[in-house]
């Protein structure tokens, strides 16, 4: 008789969880000790108006009274492509709270759907972790469910959650299924540009252009690839902000279902537990988020939030240490955009703690999880049944991590580069530059035909950080020339203060930092000049004298300010540069917990 394989994606949702931080039963479950109890338990007048409105909305005392409030902090909206399940999901999640006894309350915050806003929701990934973070403080909120999952919903809601300091649980969206045109599999993001570049060189007609808009995004749920929406799940659920298994579930299956279920019901455990943020997250617990990012082949946007969510727990991250990480950290993840596969097939594969059990020895695996339990005992026996899609560390996708760090002249305070989603053939590279001084210029120039442009040339895009562009835009992947197209090239060292999307790949040199808009290297560059790019030396070198560029820098004016009012003028004053994580300077390190006044 043939046996079946172990279960590599266990759904222990129905379960109780053993909690490390002690078992809370009905004997010791104070509904004093419960933060709303300060809204709801005193006999005074401001707590009578508190109980007055619920009952104006329809609630009697039984279903609040002596019950954790459970925050359902959702960032759904219409136009939030990757969210548009969440209405299902809040119902079900719901349904976890009334299980185990508390009282839900769905409190909507900013929605960032990258796919429809402009110019980026980088711009905008700080005020969505402000209003986490006030929405948590100013409520009668015991614990919280943050319910994200496109690209920054995640680091900001983990951010304000770890400065309000209030018992969270984080839901991720999940990937949407994997797409299929004719006889291809496509993956969201990753196949875009692979077509779009085949439809400018003229390989692909309008028909099978618009066949493929039909067929790749195939449900709802964040990108299916590696990009940044899963790498930062991945991150969460390694960080132990999610119950096992979380990262992957896709968005629309029925396991999904369950894991909302589920993680209403472990809310409630987290509120009568106390268990905060911050006795969850650590520097061992980000030391585990970065080992994750290189070992998934990961989107190099983690970088600046795994930095951000790291200096709002008063931990200090560098570049340095992805680098140093990345030199020991094989990748075992054969996902597009790196690799070959998709996040659902991750999933069946084994998912994170089937890869993460490869690298325990690696891990930090004593940290505390929201599951109530160790690192070490979430990812338990998870076995990998796929050895394809999580490979073995004898036969890994690389020996070392999927991105790495360089410095040089042209940035001093580093900048980043995904070496696994490059041709190799760039990896050690010396050209001349084209230099675009924004994107608009780069959308005029790019394709005429008279570009002094070859395969070798170097293309330069600035203007394009977190203060010139602004808001630090996904344009790091810039378009190759159709005519070179039309010649077959498909890969060229390409080099910006920006980001690019987790989904892209090529030559993209990234974050360099500081941006070209504060006068930095990248601001001096010359069409011409050489450019050395030098992966296993970790250089990045503009050739030109130092006298050459002090002459430029003495010449070089600094852009008038764009910013006039509001929250973009708040923006300007206060944003980090990408080295730093991007955050507001004002809101870096832990923040004491400081409870609203009741009067």
């Amino acid at each position: 008789m043939t046996s079946l394989p172990k279960s590599a994606s266990p759904t222990p949702y129905s379960k109780k969880t053993t909690s490390m931080v002690g078992d809370v039963t009905d004997s010791n479950r104070d509904p004093s000790s419960l933060r709303s109890a300060r809204w709801f338990a005193p006999d005074d007048l401001r707590s009578f108006g508190h109980r007055s409105r619920l009952k104006g909305m329809g609630f009697d005392d039984a279903d609040y009274r002596d019950r954790p409030v459970i925050g359902l902090l959702n960032t759904w909206s219409d136009l939030n492509t990757c969210h548009s399940h969440f209405p299902q999901r809040v119902e079900e999640v719901k349904r976890g709270i009334l299980q185990a006894g508390g009282f839900p309350v769905e409190v909507p915050v900013m929605s960032l759907g990258e796919m429809l806003m402009k110019p980026t929701t980088m711009l905008y990934r700080n005020l969505l972790a402000m209003e986490t973070e006030e929405v948590l403080r100013c409520h009668p909120i015991d614990a919280a469910v943050l319910m994200g999952g496109c690209d920054k919903t995640v680091p900001a809601l983990i951010m304000g959650a770890i400065s309000a300091d209030i018992p969270s649980i984080f839901l991720p969206a999940g990937p949407m299924l994997k797409g299929r045109w004719k006889d291809q599999t496509l993956g969201s993001g990753s196949d875009a540009w692979k077509y779009w570049a085949e439809k400018c060189a003229g390989n692909l007609c309008d028909s099978d252009w618009t066949g493929i808009e039909n067929c790749i995004a195939r449900s709802a749920g964040t990108c299916m690839t590696m990009g940044t929406a899963s790498t930062m799940a991945c991150i969460a659920e390694a960080m132990g902000m999610t119950l096992p298994f979380a990262s992957s579930i896709p968005a629309v299956v029925a396991e999904h279902s369950r894991l909302a279920v589920a993680t209403g019901r472990r809310a409630v455990e987290i509120a009568w537990e106390k268990l905060t943020p911050s006795k969850i997250l650590n520097a061992e617990s980000f030391q585990n988020a970065i080992i994750t990012q290189l070992t998934i082949g990961g989107s190099t946007n983690a970088i600046v939030h795994i930095i951000a969510m790291a200096g709002r727990a008063g931990v200090k991250i560098t570049l340095d240490d992805f680098d140093a990480w990345s030199r020991k950290i094989p990748m075992l993840g054969d996902l597009r955009p790196a690799g070959r596969f998709l996040m659902e097939d991750f999933h069946h594969a084994g998912g994170l703690s089937g890869l993460l059990n490869r690298l325990r020895d690696l891990l930090a695996t004593e940290t505390m999880t929201v599951s109530g339990i160790t690192l070490d005992k979430q990812i338990g026996d998870a076995a990998v049944i796929d050895d394809n899609i999580i490979r073995t560390r004898s036969n890994p996708v690389s020996a070392t991590g999927g991105t790495c760090v360089l410095r040089g002249n042209l940035a001093p305070d580093g900048c980043v580069i995904k070496t696994v989603a490059a041709d190799p053939k760039l990896l050690q590279h010396r050209g001349p530059s084209i230099v675009f001084d924004d994107y608009p210029a780069m959308k005029a120039r790019i394709n005429d035909p008279n570009l002094d442009v070859t395969a070798d040339s170097v293309l330069i895009l600035r203007s394009a950080g977190p203060l010139g562009a602004p808001g630090f835009p996904e344009w790091g992947q810039l378009p190759i020339p159709e005519k070179l197209l039309r010649a077959g090239v498909r890969d060229m060292v390409r080099i910006s203060d920006a980001r690019m999307s987790g989904t892209s790949y090529g030559a993209c040199v990234l974050h360099v930092s500081p941006e070209s808009y504060l006068g930095g290297p990248l601001a001096l560059v010359e069409d011409g000049d050489m450019i050395e790019l030098d992966i296993a030396n970790r250089r990045l070198t503009l050739c030109v004298s130092e006298e050459e560029l002090a002459k430029r820098k003495s010449l070089w004016k600094a852009p008038e300010p764009a910013w006039e009012r509001g929250y973009q003028k708040l923006f300007a004053k206060h944003i980090t540069q990408a080295h730093e994580g991007c955050d507001f300077d004002f809101l870096v390190g832990s923040s004491p917990n400081r409870e609203p006044s009741i009067f």
